[in-house]
């Protein structure tokens, strides 16, 4: 079932990318600057090796011009036409502070956001690459960096500094930040397991739903945490998947499913796995309360009963209530727990090598998605036995 794609590289690829054109090009950058763009049936189009041979660390296309790709390698941005690649149309030498580690556009292609090693967020303005933010807030490593669909001012970051923070681009402040230790520390309180990972939730990589509004983060500690934004921007709910026995370091929404909640995750296990997270509490908070409902109903208006029934109730109240209460949190820990536990993955595939990078792609008519690995190879897995 799965396709490889060789020789497009001598080193290790840690990064690709996708056009969304029907033509469905892809972009895979590698170690020492190597670049390989690809038809969506895996025949080399073009190979470039940027100058400096730093590692080409993040790819993405322009969603307003075809014929335009950026590709961050040192603290360096190239701009690429992926139709002719005989070198750069345009470097933007310093885009980072240090060592970039990921690229986001917003929808209109007008921004660019760039991560880096001392954690700063450079926006650039499209086109030019004029610097006209700094986002600085994390403390440590900036991995990984969205924009939300539809809110072209709203960029998520997310770093090893285990925190997750939202962006309006109008302001050089978060507009809320959530700090991963905290929520797994409280969790590990409530719910210690044998065997379970305790290393911590450093953020490798973050996804936002075409819906724009729910996030998903592939962490160090193995799970996915999510994000549901609310009205204003606020953040309404977070929860977590446990995706991996190892490190997560891959986490991408797919949106050419049948819904926008369709994860694809991969990590240092080995593993690639897709997950339908429609019915998750973050991404559904409703399920959760006719949950609740359902499991301790209302009473109907006590007018009509007798006085004697009245009696009664009032003496077993207080009782009542109590064991009302105790179902709902009973009911509220057992939704988090089958989440987390037991609705596994729709599909799971054992790529056997570590996951750099997964990009979902549509090729040749099928849903399908591209794993990166320690190896110069590309793999490409069919999403289709759902």
């Amino acid at each position: 079932m799965a396709r490889r794609w060789s020789e497009g590289h001598s080193t290790s690829i840690l990064c690709v990318g996708v056009s969304s054109g029907p033509e469905g090009i892809l972009a895979s950058g590698s170690e020492s600057g190597e670049v390989t763009v690809w038809s969506h049936e895996g025949t080399i189009i073009g190979r470039l090796t940027l100058p400096g041979e730093e590692d080409s660390t993040s790819v993405v296309f322009s969603p307003a011009a075809p014929g335009q790709m950026y590709v961050s390698h040192g603290d360096a941005v190239s701009v690429l036409d992926p139709r002719n690649l005989k070198g750069p149309v345009e470097e933007f030498q310093g885009a980072g502070e240090e060592e970039i580690n990921a690229l986001a556009l917003n929808d209109m292609g007008s921004v660019l956001a760039v991560a880096d090693d001392s954690g700063a967020v450079r926006v650039l303005e499209l086109p030019g690459g004029k610097v006209c933010r700094t986002l600085r807030r994390h403390t440590n490593i900036c991995s990984s960096v969205a924009f939300r669909p539809h809110r072209p001012n709203n960029l998520v970051s997310a770093g090893l500094d285990m925190q997750v923070m939202l962006w309006g681009l109008q302001k050089t402040r978060p507009l809320w930040t959530l700090d991963l230790q905290d929520v797994a520390e409280e969790e590990d309180n409530h719910q210690q397991r044998p065997g379970q990972l305790f290393n911590p939730p450093l953020v490798h990589c973050v996804s936002v739903a075409s819906c724009g509004n729910i996030l998903g983060c592939a962490a160090e500690d193995g799970r996915v945490h999510l994000m549901r934004i609310g009205s204003g921007s606020k953040l309404d709910q977070q929860g977590a998947v446990k995706a991996h026995s190892q490190g997560a370091s891959q986490a991408h929404f797919v949106s050419f499913l049948s819904h926008p909640h369709w994860l694809v995750t991969g990590g240092n296990d080995g593993q690639v796995a897709l997950w339908d997270l429609s019915k998750h509490p973050v991404v559904t908070p409703e399920a959760k309360a006719i949950t609740r409902v359902t499991a301790a109903p209302r009473r109907k208006c006590k007018s009509k009963a007798k006085r004697k029934e009245q009696c009664q109730d009032k003496a077993t109240k207080v009782e009542t209530e109590k064991e009302e209460v105790e179902e709902e949190e009973e009911v509220a820990a057992s939704a988090e727990e089958v989440t987390e536990e037991k609705s596994g993955p729709k599909l799971s595939i054992s790529h056997g090598d570590k996951v750099n990078w997964l990009c979902p792609a549509v090729l040749k008519g099928e849903a399908s998605v591209v794993v990166a690995d320690q190896s110069s190879c590309l793999t490409v897995y069919p999403l289709s036995p759902l």
